[in-house]
């Protein structure tokens, strides 16, 4: 089985990823919308005062789970991931234009303020564990980078 294919299919089937941050207050996890690229580099966009947003000006370590399944006896289908995440300068109307189709918004144009006094984050995962109890029953698969 290609793993990175399942990885991006998984991805693709996703809305929502737990990300799990460190700052001096200690472990704090947050839901965040992402989307993904080719390499399976996570994109978020969130507002930069916020808790999760601070901590990885500190603490780039971050990990995160993103779960499709989510059905009482459904099987499970999802990833775990640990990786280092970092803030992107700019408006990056290119990931916002696929963010926002995403979240069911209309096409932006280019002149929109697509940000709106957010940021955009990326991680790059640095292995991903692959959950597909339909396959492997309880066991996990490591897609390393």
């Amino acid at each position: 089985m290609d793993l990175k294919k399942l990885a991006k299919e998984i991805l693709g089937k996703g809305h929502l990823m737990s990300l799990a941050t460190l700052d001096d207050g200690g472990v704090w996890v947050a839901d965040v919308i992402y989307i993904f690229d080719e390499d399976l580099n996570i994109y978020w966009m969130s507002d930069p005062e916020v808790r999760h947003s601070q901590a990885v000006l500190v603490n780039q370590q971050v990990a995160g789970t993103i779960t499709v399944s989510n059905k009482n006896k459904e099987p499970n289908l999802g990833l775990q991931f640990s990786g280092i995440a970092e803030k992107i300068e700019g408006s990056r109307f290119d990931l916002a234009k696929i963010h926002l189709t995403k979240r069911g918004y209309p096409e932006p144009k280019e002149s929109d303020d697509v940000l709106q006094g957010d940021s955009w984050y990326m991680i790059r995962p640095q292995f991903m564990d692959l959950i597909d109890e339909k396959s492997w029953g309880y066991d996990k698969k490591k897609l390393e980078f």
